[in-house]
């Protein structure tokens, strides 16, 4: 299936932002592509979880549609003044495809490389029983505090928790107008839900979740650090897999996984009894190589 990032309601998003989208669709390779501005009026492009190759309607061979495709995309580097080009494909045989044609493996990744997944379609005792234990108990912890979890339309306690939570995990957000205008997106084939758990009438976790197709995803989230004992952050997963389930979707996404990074995160994460999915990373072009590798220094330099 598509991913939601390359979806048309996703694209009108990117441009409320004011960003530059480019659309590919020829020969049985479709994708959208983002432009990603940089200081010193420069800039890359990027495509998210894509291209879509569709290999079998390549009837005259694949090697001319993908030698076509390089060629626009690179012309298109050029002509908007770009540096590289970033391209994080879905499949293992579209990575080949595009190592084989000038791509290099990328250390940076935009889109999380490891994700788990949780099959929600089963009735609570079978989603219980594939948790962690510890995960079941912080859930009965949650429950004897009395936390109570509520789909939201104001945004303003959210973006209080976050601003907690990136102090406290020292991460910069996106400015609160993204938050903003992530929530107002509700679309027929993509929306976006906030929900908020509440300790005493004060909000103690929050999540934004994207509904695409037959999957919800966990796309940002905050909490609490005072109110960590409450266990907020349990019981307001599991409301959420119980409201998907409601809706007649069969899969949670929760959206990024990485021990070394997150490990906090993580265990929490794959504390829900989801299968975890691997992608093939991130692959880059240079269209400009002296600025290329100027950019690789200073992202260096940084970290």
């Amino acid at each position: 299936m598509l991913s939601f990032l390359q979806s048309k309601e996703w694209l009108e998003f990117q441009r409320s932002l004011g960003r530059d989208v480019f659309e590919y669709n020829k020969d049985g390779i479709k994708t959208s592509i983002l432009k990603y501005d940089l200081p010193f009026g420069k800039n890359y492009l990027y495509i998210p979880r894509g291209p879509e190759m569709n290999l079998n309607s390549m009837t005259g061979g694949i090697k001319n549609p993908i030698a076509n495709f390089v060629s626009y995309i690179k012309d298109l580097g050029k002509q908007n003044n770009s540096i590289f080009i970033k391209a994080e494909p879905a499949q293992d045989n579209v990575a080949q495809l595009l190592a084989e044609s000038g791509f290099k493996k990328s250390d940076k990744e935009i889109q999380p490389k490891k994700t788990v997944i949780i099959e929600i379609e089963n009735d609570d005792n079978e989603l219980l029983g594939r948790m962690h234990h510890k995960t079941r108990y912080n859930i009965k912890v949650a429950e004897r505090y009395g936390i109570v979890v509520e789909e939201k339309g104001d945004i303003e306690p959210f973006l209080i928790l976050l601003k907690k939570t990136a102090r406290r995990d020292k991460f910069h957000p996106h400015p609160e107008n993204y938050y903003k205008k992530l929530l107002e997106l509700n679309g027929v084939k993509l929306s976006v839900h906030l929900f908020i758990a509440e300790y005493s009438g004060k909000p103690s976790a929050g999540a934004m979740i994207l509904v695409y197709g037959d999957t919800g995803y966990y796309l940002h989230g905050a909490s609490d650090h005072k109110m960590r004992a409450t266990m907020s952050s349990h019981m307001l997963h599991w409301h959420i897999i119980k409201f998907l389930r409601s809706k007649g979707l069969k899969n949670y996404d929760m959206w990024g996984i990485d021990a070394s990074k997150w490990p906090g995160v993580t265990r929490f994460k794959l504390g829900w009894g989801g299968k975890t999915i691997e992608y093939p990373g991130a692959f880059d072009m240079a269209v400009s190589k002296i600025w290329y590798k100027a950019y690789g220094i200073i992202r260096k330099i940084r970290v």
